[in-house]
């Protein structure tokens, strides 16, 4: 059995437990949405305030040159380098994660030209499914999504194939692929692999280079705690840059942006994969999140979230078994990212009591209850804490409410 007395001496024993005090995290309040949406870095606002006051107020257009605002999204990008096992200068920061994938679809298609199909799985994050559709209708060159099962993957790859585009950790179930695995299996039957890396980075281990991964997308709004639209990220492999063609050639792209010349030539290297004019306030909020992430080695980070995931898993099926929530989640931790998921026919109303009660989670259609564990502020005892309110609510029915069922705007 486990005890909350076990959770609260695993805390005093943790050696990231400082990190907690380095983010804002509200009295009452137990945060396992950090998989959506990061806890503010407490250095944010202070950052973000000197910004706007200073660099912005005072410096006015100056800045972009007196206080480097132009080089934020390639400083940026070499630091979510250090975090996802890229080489200097394969990353960059800018625009969104559809963005970003729309990009580095484009770039693969005009990679293997000779090759029409995208493929992925069907239970991949609807946006990247809607990005690669939008992309593959506006060729009109016979391009198409080919949509298969997580396990089919490796054994659906053909000469048809130009890329394989997969999210590494799946946002319904906290599922993992073998990046490595995958990534060769693919370059076996000569297709390109692109990873999305939104539950990944900051949260797991990640080597592109190692895996050998073509091209990469992330956000910077989850794990790297980069506050709400935080700008994403894009990789592109050291052997594509010499060749990539992107889809969109904005000016900040070009070779020679304030030459205002009437035809574009394309930057070389990851700088061709800019389009427009960086968000600075954002950007400038980023940087802070990433910093804080640079400061715990990866491994430690991922050692007690699987610490954490798999005490949340034996906590729930200990306190409250026959309530009807049924694990989704990998039990084999390498196979799980950092979060748990259950299914339950009423996880919406379900959720929105646990919500009401302070502890945050998500729901995701159409009946899941999805925990994200981010360790770098998450107590052991808010495990213990959490589901005990988990328990009081399936205990109690008061998740049957009607105000709890109402669907809102976000979910």
């Amino acid at each position: 059995m486990i005890t909350r007395d076990q959770l609260m001496e695993f805390d005093t024993a943790d050696a990231l437990a400082p990190m907690r005090e380095r983010f804002h995290v509200p009295d009452g309040v137990i945060y396992l949405d950090g998989n959506s949406l990061g806890a503010m870095p407490r250095a944010t606002a202070a950052r973000v305030a000197e910004v706007v006051a200073r660099e912005w107020g005072e410096g006015l257009i100056r800045s972009w040159n007196d206080a480097g605002w132009m080089a934020l999204p390639g400083r940026i990008g070499a630091k979510i380098a250090g975090l996802v096992g890229a080489p200097e200068g394969t990353v960059m920061v800018a625009d969104s994660t559809s963005v970003n994938l729309f990009k580095a679809l484009g770039a693969a298609l005009a990679a293997r030209p000779e090759r029409r199909v995208i493929l992925s799985e069907r239970g991949n994050f609807p946006t990247d499914l809607y990005i690669a559709q939008g992309l593959a209708a506006l060729l009109e060159r016979g391009h198409s999504l080919r949509l298969v099962e997580a396990s089919e993957i490796a054994g659906a790859v053909d000469e048809d194939t130009a890329v394989v585009m997969l999210t590494h950790v799946n946002y319904h179930t906290g599922a993992m692929f073998d990046m490595a695995a995958i990534t060769a299996a693919v370059h076996a039957r000569g297709a390109l692999m692109l990873w999305d890396l939104a539950h990944s980075a900051g949260a797991v281990p990640v080597d592109l280079a190692g895996a050998g991964a073509d091209l990469a997308v992330g956000c910077g709004y989850k794990f790297l705690n980069g506050g709400p639209g935080a700008p994403a990220f894009l990789y592109v492999a050291e052997h594509l840059l010499p060749t990539v063609r992107f889809p969109l050639t904005g000016w900040l792209g070009h070779a020679a942006p304030f030459a205002f010349e009437g035809s574009y030539r394309p930057a070389g290297g990851i700088q061709a994969a800019f389009v427009g004019s960086p968000p600075i306030l954002s950007m400038a909020a980023l940087e802070v999140g990433i910093d804080l992430a640079l400061e715990t080695p990866m491994a430690d980070v991922r050692a007690k979230s699987v610490r954490q995931t798999t005490l949340f898993a034996e906590l729930v099926a200990q306190e409250c078994g026959g309530h009807g929530l049924v694990e989704v989640s990998p039990r084999e931790a390498g196979r799980r990212g950092s979060q748990v998921c259950f299914a339950h026919a009423d996880a919406y109303p379900i959720m929105q009591a646990l919500i009401a009660r302070g502890v945050i989670g998500d729901f995701r259609a159409p009946d899941i209850l999805r925990f994200g564990i981010t360790p770098l502020y998450l107590r052991f005892v808010d495990l213990w804490d959490a589901v005990a309110v988990l328990r009081e609510v399936m205990e109690s029915g008061e998740w049957q409410q009607e105000r709890f069922r109402v669907r809102q705007a976000v979910t």
